[in-house]
């Protein structure tokens, strides 16, 4: 990856653009055009936790950072998404879209074929980076779920009791 690391830091900035869009590019058009348009933090901390997020997991990338730093990263963005009603594969799309979009941004620069196994190498650790979001996505889901049960649990014992109704756990 040392190549390659000259040319990813160049480019970050319109590669952190492109993905920023495909990903905003999974909302409804209203929405996505909004998260685009709006800048300001406050008034979209939705764009501004996914830039933020879609920033470090870059950098994870292309500092070679650890797994924690990796998981960080993903979890700014899995947050947001998590919360989505959504299927994983949808989700977490936006980490194989990386690839289209490095491919894209680096084309002049892959035409030398010594880069081509530094290529595979980042690639596969794209792939690496799905399966920890895959994790991540799916431990804030099920926090959510679990978060859902509890209120329910709540507001049944709630009525129960101005029912005068006494539960007792076995």
């Amino acid at each position: 990856m040392r190549r390659l690391v000259p040319f990813l830091s160049a480019k970050s900035p319109a590669i952190l653009e492109k993905w920023l869009d495909i990903l905003l590019g999974s909302y409804f058009p209203e929405t996505a055009q909004f998260l685009k348009k709006e800048k300001d933090p406050f008034s979209n901390p939705v764009a501004h936790q996914l830039t933020r997020g879609l920033t470090d997991l870059l950098a994870v990338l292309v500092e070679d950072q650890d797994v924690e730093a990796a998981r960080a990263a993903l979890d700014e963005i899995i947050r947001v998404l998590a919360l989505q009603e959504k299927a994983p594969s949808q989700a977490l799309a936006f980490i194989f879209h990386l690839k289209q979009v490095l491919r894209e941004e680096l084309a002049a620069e892959l035409q030398d074929p010594t880069l081509a196994p530094e290529m595979v190498d980042l690639e596969s650790r794209i792939d690496g980076l799905a399966l920890l979001g895959f994790d991540g996505y799916m431990q804030r889901r099920e926090k959510l779920c679990e978060l859902k049960v509890n209120e329910v649990k709540a507001r049944v014992s709630g009525l129960l009791r101005r029912a005068g109704i006494e539960i007792t756990n076995p």
